[in-house]
């Protein structure tokens, strides 16, 4: 038995003791210790930020010097591979140091001068653009260049897909469109679209030989700025959409080409007609699945959406709805990108917005993108990618592939540089490529391209 002592410690006592004192002290020293990680991460992120002040102040100041101080209306639009944060840092800089040298901004109806700023990129260095437009004077074109930071690399280096282009055709007249009728593996047969006529061509020994010409019909005259498809058939050579005319060729040679005035919609997708396409997109008919696809996954036909014959746009009305929407808002191209359940549609639409629709919500986003955009079907990445253009200018034009994880576009190759506007971009028949016309304006012609995604080693 042991002898009681009463001047000994509680052994338990001293514990608890101890732990409340050391919980008081930690407490006292932890919003000391997370305070000092949060500066040391600010200033580690303030020192890996880029500091794009200089170029910024230097492009200011020629841009002021040549619109003076006043009413400036202000675009920039990002070709290069600089990320979204760094693009709008550089805009937020460069109307910053605008500002600050008398530089007001407003709408371009009333603006004294338009600037279109263009964040482009060489191989050594960052490259960003002015275009500026005062008046009926002649343009002005000024630029900066700026260093990239140690350790990035080339669009061209870092994007995990690469956009191709072979030209198909060039011409002094429109291009609306060209179908490839054949081809071994390069395109041997041709068909051109522009306002008035279709032009069949045929590749014999190394240069393309006209085969035929074939007038097209029309009682009214064509809207200020024509647009027109050629879609591949699988009873007939093609059929032919254009403002308020649809025309359809013969089965048999020689063609013929037989015009009337139709309201048909136009295909939105680029598969062949008489449902040839519908087998690359998800199906159904509900209401209450996404983008109208339905529990037994049953095949429906290709979208199409209404043209307005007088004008450059579709009006928005459907054919088959998009799970509950029977209309989008006008646009003026559209791309489909297949989920496993439904298709998510891109409207590129007349209020220079991109909505997204699902079948069951219509979601909007300022991307700035230009008026042009379609989608295509490729082996590389999420497998579906969307080709847009870059925002109107008169200097030129580009287009680059994106995919959409969500909502959000991530760029996957680096932006492909034309000589001139985009004027045209449609899906081919097989999905898996694209044709793009753009207009020189060093030589004044039509030029129309096929771009096809690579997957970049």
């Amino acid at each position: 038995m042991r002898a009681p002592v009463y001047n000994s410690a509680i052994p338990q006592l001293i514990l608890n003791t101890v732990n409340r004192a050391t919980r008081l002290a930690l407490l006292g020293i932890f919003p000391l210790f997370f305070l000092l990680i949060a500066v040391v991460l600010g200033l580690v992120m303030a020192a890996s930020a880029t500091d794009w002040s200089g170029p910024e102040e230097q492009l200011a100041r020629k841009i002021a010097a040549a619109t003076g101080p006043g009413a400036v209306a202000v675009t920039v639009g990002n070709r290069s591979s600089l990320g979204r944060r760094d693009q709008e840092v550089i805009q937020n800089g460069l109307l910053s140091a605008l500002e600050r040298l008398g530089v007001r901004f407003v709408p371009a109806e009333q603006a004294a001068a338009t600037v279109i700023i263009s964040l482009s990129e060489n191989a050594a260095s960052y490259v960003w653009v002015a275009q500026i437009h005062q008046g009926t004077g002649e343009g002005a074109v000024v630029m900066v260049s700026a260093a990239r930071p140690e350790g990035s690399v080339a669009a061209r280096d870092s994007m995990p897909l690469t956009l191709n282009r072979i030209l198909l055709w060039s011409q002094e007249d429109p291009i609306l469109d060209v179908a490839v009728l054949q081809e071994s593996p390069a395109p041997t047969h041709i068909a051109v679209l522009d306002p008035d006529k279709i032009s069949l061509y045929r590749m014999q020994s190394g240069k393309w030989q006209q085969e035929q010409v074939l007038p097209i019909v029309h009682a009214r005259p064509w809207p200020r700025d024509p647009r027109g498809r050629l879609i591949s058939s699988r009873d007939h050579l093609f059929d032919v959409f254009l403002p308020g005319v649809i025309c359809r060729s013969a089965a048999t040679l020689p063609l013929t080409l037989n015009c009337h005035e139709s309201d048909d919609p136009w295909p939105l997708t680029g598969g062949m007609q008489n449902g040839v396409a519908s087998s690359a997109f998800p199906g159904g008919g509900s209401s209450s699945v996404p983008a109208g696809a339905d529990a037994s996954g049953a095949s429906r036909p290709p979208m199409k959406g209404f043209f307005a014959p007088t004008r450059n746009f579709f009006t928005g009305a459907l054919t088959p709805a998009i799970g509950k929407f029977t209309t989008a808002p006008k646009f003026y191209s559209a791309a489909p990108l297949p989920r496993d359940k439904y298709t998510l549609w891109l409207f590129a639409s007349t209020d220079d917005q991109v909505h997204l629709i699902d079948g069951v919500s219509d979601q909007t986003a300022k991307l700035g993108w230009g008026s042009d955009l379609t989608s295509v079907k490729t082996s590389c990445g999420a497998g579906w990618q969307v080709l847009a253009t870059a925002p109107a200018n008169d200097v030129g034009d580009f287009v680059r592939a994106y995919e959409f994880p969500d909502r959000d576009p991530v760029a996957v190759s680096a932006a492909l540089e034309f000589a001139g506007p985009v004027t045209a971009l449609w899906t081919e028949s097989r999905s898996d490529s694209a044709v793009v016309v753009s207009r020189s304006l060093e030589t004044g012609s039509y030029e129309a391209f096929r771009l096809a995604l690579s997957c970049s080693q």
